[in-house]
């Protein structure tokens, strides 16, 4: 039999895509990287998984897992692979709210686990602009980020168990539920942010957190990004920790959400240089119960500390959100960043992370260098400030990769000398490989290549991804 047929007997029809049928699948979403897939595979379960490895492995087959297909840095790009789509496996085993933890299946939507969660008084707290497209297995994947970080932390930190494929077919079975387990190695972490190089994710246990029965929204502009932090200190103390976002806009980008998407509006008359939106969610009924005069605890703290604020200057504006709709629009704003990007075309994308106090030394140094590199260059820039995540991106005068290579270098130098990161939540894919290389440790390079070896001794996984040839 072919191999087409021998998948095909396998997975059952319509469950193996070739040619034409592909055409869904051969693009990421930013349409920088296109690929013609050998196939396009979709398992239904975890044994049928398991079985197309071990076919794939037999014959040294590479083979790409794929989830929403929502990722920024190529890690999907599958030229003449078999593609290995969960999106049927998108079941949710269980939701026990009393150990507040879902059982999930790899394909399940990330706002449909959202959904699950919150019909049981729970939240789901991994919250990002793709989150109608993104699956379980793609977030962990690439240990996704998100505006929630700065309170719940990354994917990493919302997981306490997986199931995982290994690429010669052995089912790996690490689906703990337990907040703590001090037995061995935590392989469990290592597939977490590995982009599909060492196994295939195929469910997992994740935490859930009390669903806020009150937030409290605002925009404010300042005057320096140091009073911000200010701010977000004050409030932290003030809430004891209940700030959930706390996100940077700068004037470039409002410049840009007026020209591209008037239809949303902007805070304030006047664009400032430093504008921020802060997010605090509440459960405790003593913040979220509306009081006889209708205000909201939470609301009115937000309030009378952006008020403090103004009155020691370190504020110059802000807007609260009323309403639930307002809410929205005030995220809307925000959640506009990756088409507005996406829509210049040509793009010089970075993911950086830097200390907090070190985001506005950052900011002045990467423009500089962007300027004396390729003067006349334009920029976007959006941060989640709490947790000093920028993504600084660059519009180059021309397309020229010596050119965008120069001006990554750049921007990684200004990073290491602040003691940061060149990648913070979009994970490594193709685009990061030459960052990787230059910029992560040969020591640690040597170790991963080692793991890698081990996990997936014919490379067969994900290959020429996130782990640049030791060659090369």
């Amino acid at each position: 039999m072919s191999l087409i047929a021998r998948l095909t007997d396998l997975l059952g029809p319509g469950q193996v895509l070739t040619g034409a049928d592909t055409a869904a699948y051969c693009r990421d979403w930013t349409g920088k990287y296109r690929w013609t897939p050998r196939a396009v595979l979709r398992p239904g379960t975890t044994d049928e998984v398991a079985a197309t490895l071990r076919l794939a492995h037999e014959g040294g087959i590479p083979v790409v897992p794929t989830g929403g297909r929502t990722g920024l840095t190529g890690a999907i790009a599958a030229e003449g692979a078999l593609m290995l789509s969960l999106e049927r496996m998108n079941r949710i085993r269980a939701i026990r709210p009393e150990a507040r933890v879902a059982v999930v299946q790899a394909g399940v939507n990330l706002s449909t686990l959202h959904e699950a969660a919150e019909a049981k008084g729970l939240c789901f707290p991994l919250w990002f602009g793709a989150r109608g497209s993104a699956q379980i297995g793609g977030v962990l994947s690439t240990n996704a980020g998100g505006s929630n970080v700065v309170r719940y932390g990354s994917t990493r930190a919302l997981c306490l168990g997986l199931e995982v494929v290994l690429a010669d077919g052995r089912v790996m079975n690490l689906m703990s539920e337990l907040h703590k387990d001090n037995s061995g190695y935590d392989l469990k972490d290592l597939f977490i942010g590995a982009e599909g190089t060492l196994g295939v994710i195929t469910a997992a246990a994740m935490r859930l957190v009390p669903a806020p029965q009150a937030h409290a929204t605002a925009m404010l502009a300042a005057p320096s990004l140091a009073s911000a932090l200010t701010l977000l200190n004050r409030l932290q103390e003030a809430t004891g920790g209940l700030v959930e976002a706390f996100e940077f806009m700068p004037r470039t980008y409002l410049d840009q959400l007026r020209a591209r998407r008037p239809d949303l509006g902007l805070p304030f008359a006047e664009i400032h240089d430093v504008t921020i939106l802060v997010e605090l969610g509440a459960t405790a009924p003593r913040d979220a119960t509306p009081l006889p005069d209708g205000s909201v605890p939470l609301t009115t703290l937000l309030e009378d500390t952006l008020a403090s604020m103004m009155e020691d200057g370190l504020v110059l504006d802000a807007t609260l959100a009323r309403t639930e709709a307002q809410r929205r629009a005030i995220w809307a704003r925000r959640e506009a960043a990756a088409e507005i990007t996406v829509g210049h075309g040509h793009t010089v994308d970075t993911d950086v992370a830097v200390p907090l106090d070190k985001v506005d030394a950052f900011l002045a140094r990467a423009l500089a260098a962007t300027e004396g590199i390729d003067p006349g260059a334009g920029t976007n820039t959006v941060a989640h400030l709490g947790d000093g995540n920028l993504h600084y991106t660059i519009f180059p005068t021309r397309t020229d990769p010596s050119l965008d290579e120069a001006l990554t270098e750049a921007i990684e130098n200004i990073v290491a000398d602040l003691g940061g990161s060149f990648s913070a939540e979009h994970g490594i894919g193709l685009s990061k490989l030459s960052s990787m290389r230059r910029r992560k440790d040969p020591t640690a390079l040597d170790m991963m290549r080692a793991v890698k070896a081990a996990f997936d001794p014919r490379g067969i996984l994900n290959p020429g991804k996130t782990l640049p040839d030791a060659t090369s």
